[in-house]
C-alpha cells in the first residue's frame, strides 16, 4: 500500500505563499517578452521545499488556466513546468549559482521544444518542429534572461530560503 504524504496547515500556508510569489512575479514581468521569474522560483522552491512542489506547480498551472483561459498554452504549461520542477529536484544538492544559472538557461532555451510537444500530436512532426524553430529567437531571449536572473538572485534568495526552512 502506498503511503500518502500528510499536508498540514503550515504546508498549505507555505504552498499558498509559493503560488502567490510565482503569480505576482509572473504578472509583474508580463510586459517583458520571455523574461520571467517563474523558472527561478520553481527551481528555488523545488530545491528548498522538495515534494511540496508536487502541490505548488499543478496549483499554479490551474490558477493560470482560470485567470487566462484553458488554451493550448495551458497544455504546454502542464508539460514544461513539471519538467523543470522534477529536474530541479534531481539536482537539488547542487549549490552553485553558476550551475543553476546554466540549468535555468538551458531550460529557457529548450522551453519552446517542450511547448512544441502538443503540436506533435495535433499536426505531426513537421508542425512541432516548425513551431519550435519559429520560436528559437524568443527561446534564446528566455535562456539568457533565465541565466542572468539565476546568477543575480540565486545566492541571496537561497540564503533567505535556508533561514526560512530552518
Amino acid at each position: 500500500m502506498m503511503k500518502t504524504a500528510k499536508v498540514n496547515a503550515k504546508d498549505i500556508t507555505l504552498i499558498g505563499m509559493m503560488i502567490a510569489i510565482i503569480e505576482v512575479c509572473k504578472v509583474v514581468f508580463a510586459g517583458i517578452p520571455n523574461v520571467e521569474l517563474t523558472s527561478f522560483w520553481i527551481i528555488i522552491f523545488s530545491v528548498c521545499f522538495g515534494k511540496k512542489m508536487f502541490y505548488t506547480i499543478p496549483a499554479f498551472i490551474l490558477i493560470e488556466g482560470m485567470m487566462y483561459g484553458f488554451g493550448l498554452w495551458w497544455v504546454q504549461y502542464l508539460i514544461a513546468w513539471p519538467v523543470l520542477g522534477i529536474v530541479a529536484g534531481i539536482f537539488r544538492k547542487m549549490d552553485s549559482a553558476l550551475s543553476w544559472a546554466i540549468l535555468s538557461g538551458f531550460f529557457g532555451v529548450f522551453f519552446g521544444m517542450l511547448c512544441a510537444i502538443p503540436y506533435l500530436f495535433m499536426g505531426g512532426i513537421g508542425t512541432a518542429v516548425g513551431w519550435w524553430i519559429a520560436g528559437i529567437p524568443w527561446d534564446l531571449v528566455h535562456g539568457v534572461a533565465n541565466f542572468v536572473i539565476m546568477m543575480v538572485l540565486y545566492k541571496p534568495i537561497s540564503s533567505v530560503m535556508k533561514k526560512i526552512k530552518g
